[in-house]
């Protein structure tokens, strides 16, 4: 009776550690403030990102995710597209999750869209000051 728990408690923890392991990112992706900036272009004060040390630390290091391609208008092709931690009804664009949950790809090879989750992994850039694009950007991306 004793190898069915086991071989349980063995699945579960695979499970577990399976899907831990591309979300585990998202969280460190959080830890950011932000600040009020005057932006010269756009004419008013923006919100400009603080990163902090934990996200410094990430700056050019590959990064894994485990999320959603998220379809739009200014990301058409299949190697640079926005990610997102969440689906489409829940993500930053609708209003529904910050923008912490959002990173930009520049893939490697072309990266077919799918609705369903997939894991991807990069060289994490970030950005404080063009506020045109996002704060997080992940570079050689390649779907894992």
């Amino acid at each position: 009776m004793r190898y069915p728990i086991t071989l349980l408690h063995f699945l579960l923890s695979f499970m577990i550690c399976s899907y831990g392991i591309g979300q585990s990112m998202w969280p460190a992706l959080a830890k950011v403030s932000y600040k009020k900036e005057y932006d010269d272009l756009l004419g008013i004060k923006v919100d400009k990102p603080v990163f902090s040390t934990d996200i410094k630390q990430l700056e050019g290091k590959v990064i894994s995710l485990r999320g959603y391609i998220i379809p739009t208008d200014g990301f058409k092709s299949h190697t640079e597209f926005v990610f997102s931690a969440f689906p489409y009804s829940s993500c930053f664009f609708c209003g529904q999750a910050g923008p912490e949950t959002v990173v930009e790809i520049k893939a490697r090879k072309p990266i077919p869209y799918t609705s369903e989750p997939i894991a991807i992994q990069g060289r994490l850039r970030l950005n404080a000051q063009d506020v045109n694009r996002l704060m997080y950007m992940l570079e050689d991306a390649e779907k894992r």
